[in-house]
């Protein structure tokens, strides 16, 4: 995983490595899409205004694993439009050009969760996240319902946790969790607060973060439980 800037491979050195290797059509091909890509800025990098230079989005793409505990609301990556609009409503810090500008970077940041080959995602939402309104009931029932369709993707598990399970771990805050593929890259744990970011790489950080999460899921319902208690939840909201 590579985060720094990148200097452009030239195509003249990529055919002549490959006749030198006598690779064929579709390899040749293959490594000039992979020096394109290697230096076209990612999609996040039009919303510089809302991700830091080092955005979350950065790492969410390449990641083959992630782990959320929320505590206050719906995590991003499985926020409706409404949602999301609701929750920067309530901050009243935000004009609505900049709230449109947060919308559509969200919704562009859930894609991942759409490609061909998304990442494992496991999310543990407090129960509170659940009852606390963003927008008006029906609002509410939207994202609801798009958390229980969201629940049944063979990729991601959600689960619950109860105000019944009492005090736990995780209780200190919300994080995010980012495991990749290569195994030279180290896991990132991330964390937020109203004014700034934090991404930790430290080795014995990162066990108390999976030993938190690792403790919040164990505490929480089980996937097919928390299906039924969101459409519970869901159905109890009244206009």
């Amino acid at each position: 995983m590579e985060t720094a800037s990148l200097k452009r491979i030239r195509a003249a050195y990529i055919d002549s490595l490959a006749e030198i290797y006598q690779v064929d059509k579709s390899v040749w091909e293959g490594m000039h899409q992979l020096a394109k890509d290697a230096v076209e800025p990612g999609w996040w990098s039009k919303y510089k205004d809302v991700f830091s230079p080092a955005g979350l989005p950065s790492f969410e793409v390449e990641a083959s694993f992630i782990r959320v505990y929320e505590a206050q609301v719906i995590p991003g990556l499985l926020q409706t439009p409404g949602y999301t609009r609701g929750v920067f409503l309530g901050a009243n810090a935000y004009s609505e050009e900049r709230i449109q500008r947060h919308i559509q970077a969200r919704m562009e940041r859930q894609e991942i969760l759409n490609r061909l080959h998304p990442p494992e995602y496991a999310a543990v939402i407090d129960e509170g996240a659940l009852r606390r309104h963003s927008g008006d009931a029906s609002n509410m029932r939207e994202q609801l319902h798009h958390l229980v369709e969201m629940a049944t993707r063979s990729n991601i598990a959600i689960q619950v946790l109860p105000f019944s399970a009492g005090l736990h771990a995780a209780n200190l805050g919300s994080f995010q969790i980012m495991e990749f593929p290569e195994s030279n890259d180290p896991t990132i744990g991330y964390s937020e607060t109203p004014t700034s970011t934090l991404y930790v790489e430290d080795l014995e950080e990162i066990r108390r973060y999976d030993a938190m999460w690792r403790e919040a899921s164990s505490a929480a319902l089980t996937v097919a439980e928390t299906i039924d208690f969101v459409h519970d939840v869901a159905e109890s909201m009244r206009d």
